[in-house]
């Protein structure tokens, strides 16, 4: 029998730490203000038939790494049983040490299903298998029960404008009308503090699709669906303006206040309106512009997507560098989102000086975050915000959390110190999961107790004052007011 791994103290290397973690941290609320949730499943409450559904089921993360350690395709994304595929996960768990997931894997049987006094491997599998399907049979243990086990509070989707957004609609009725309770453990505020608090579900613009004239095979099947979903005849470019923006409006009627872009780098090129009405009937007709003309609709629909999100008071982001599918064979057999994208570089500092300071220059700057999978922009990120900042709105343009390859404890260290260096923490929005599973929230854990072991380190070490008040005030703030606050979001706990 191992040891306990994820102890009351994980992380915490020192007193100031523990105290940081337990008296100000530990019990907060989420936020998760950007997610790949499937919206269907939240309001369905759906209920997972085993661990396997819910803890491998589309996790590329994992998938990954099963690939790495020698693992049969059939036993990731293949025919084999769910049995069979849990087990090779658990084979495989020893072979993760110093990978993150090895600590968010065993966070997850602790937090979820109350599993510490073992670890994962092929001996306790069963064991394990057995005790959570048995828990996930119960009706707290459903999408929104686990969520609500969690103390989560407010999630965002990721939607595309044509999405009918009857998911969020639903959960937005059944909450509003049971103003459901947050339990005071394993991880919740009081109930005091939660009374009347309802679980929200909000939207999230992502209008990739709109701007994807470089793809025959996407683009004119998306227009057709963005004229279903608007009601409106798209014959010309000014049509298709028009329609984003009812359904940019429809977006706002249903609590939208987030837009974020996957995009390779910021676009920023000069173009003509006689240019731009030229590509998009060349892309409406499915053919293919220039790298070119592109670039130049890239760049138009990109401003044009900050104008209305300055209009709407909204919150832009921008997730930049991903080099997706880089393996040809496993998206041919699998698609997209499988395990094949990795860091990619691209020019950012100059474009997006360009992009940033036309629309500084106009008086039509949103609040922004940008997030760069290329680790190395954490400093050209840094630096370039503060260009922007007016005064309006603490930390108006932020350079967003570690993403995705960098939510690692290296990762996330390098991006506070980063802001912390060159611009300033305490109006950082914190932690989010980017995640499609219902177990991750304790990456928000796992950035909690990273952000007090880095603060509590510093106490001790005389290079921050021995204040709990003060920098347990900023611990609160980064882990959940900042966001509370700076996305205008209505209806939530106050801590």
């Amino acid at each position: 029998m191992a040891d306990a791994l994820i102890t009351e103290n994980f992380m915490l290397e020192s007193k100031a730490a523990v105290r940081l973690f337990h008296e100000h941290a530990e019990d907060l609320p989420i936020i998760d203000y950007h997610c790949h949730l499937p919206p269907a499943q939240v309001a369905e409450d759906h209920r997972f038939r085993n661990m396997t559904e819910i803890w491998l089921g589309g996790d590329h993360y994992k998938w990954r790494l099963l690939r790495t350690a020698g693992v049969a395709e059939r036993l990731i994304t293949g025919d084999a049983s769910d049995w069979e595929k849990f087990a090779a996960w658990a084979e495989a768990m020893p072979k993760l040490l110093r990978n993150p997931i090895y600590h968010w894997s065993h966070m997850e049987l602790k937090r979820s299903f109350g599993i510490s006094d073992r670890l994962l491997n092929a001996d306790t599998a069963k064991g394990i298998w057995e005790e959570c399907n048995a828990l996930l049979a119960k009706p707290e243990f459903s999408a929104r029960g686990i969520m609500r086990q969690m103390n989560v509070v407010l999630v965002c989707t990721t939607d595309d404008p044509t999405d009918s957004l009857e998911h969020h609609q639903a959960v937005a009725a059944t909450e509003k009308d049971t103003r459901c309770l947050f339990p005071e453990r394993p991880s919740g505020c009081s109930a005091e503090k939660t009374a009347g608090v309802f679980f929200q579900m909000l939207p999230a613009w992502r209008p990739d699709k709109a701007m994807a004239v470089d793809n025959p095979a996407l683009f004119p099947p998306w227009v057709a669906k963005l004229e279903a979903a608007s009601g409106l005849a798209i014959r010309s470019l000014a049509d298709f303006r028009d329609a984003l923006r009812r359904r940019h409006d429809f977006f706002h009627a249903n609590g939208c206040r987030l837009s974020d872009h996957g995009i390779e780098t910021f676009f920023a090129e000069p173009y003509t309106e006689a240019e731009l009405r030229r590509i998009f009937i060349k892309a409406r007709s499915g053919n293919a512009p220039t790298p070119d003309e592109a670039l130049q609709f890239k760049s138009a629909m990109l401003y044009e997507f900050a104008v209305m999100d300055f209009e709407r008071d909204w919150t832009q982001q921008f997730h930049i560098c991903a080099l997706r599918n880089n393996n040809r064979r496993l998206f041919r057999t699998l698609g997209p989102d499988v395990g094949g994208d990795s860091i990619g570089e691209w020019p950012v500092a100059a474009p997006m000086s360009r992009f940033l300071g036309r629309l500084d220059d106009e008086g039509r700057l949103a609040r922004t975050i940008v997030y760069s999978l290329n680790p190395t922009h954490n400093a050209v990120l840094a630096s370039m915000v503060g260009n922007f900042q007016d005064g309006s709105v603490p930390g108006k343009l932020q350079v967003g959390s570690a993403w995705w390859f960098n939510d690692q404890a290296d990762g996330m260290l390098e991006h506070l110190n980063a802001i912390s260096n060159m611009s300033l923490l305490s109006p950082f929005v914190g932690m989010l999961t980017d995640s499609r599973s219902f177990l991750s929230y304790t990456r928000h854990e796992y950035f909690r107790r990273l952000l007090c072991d880095l603060l509590g380190g510093e106490i001790e070490r005389g290079l921050l004052p021995r204040d709990m008040e003060l920098v347990g005030g900023l611990v609160r703030d980064i882990c959940y007011r900042n966001a509370a606050r700076y996305f205008g979001f209505e209806g939530l706990p106050e801590v």
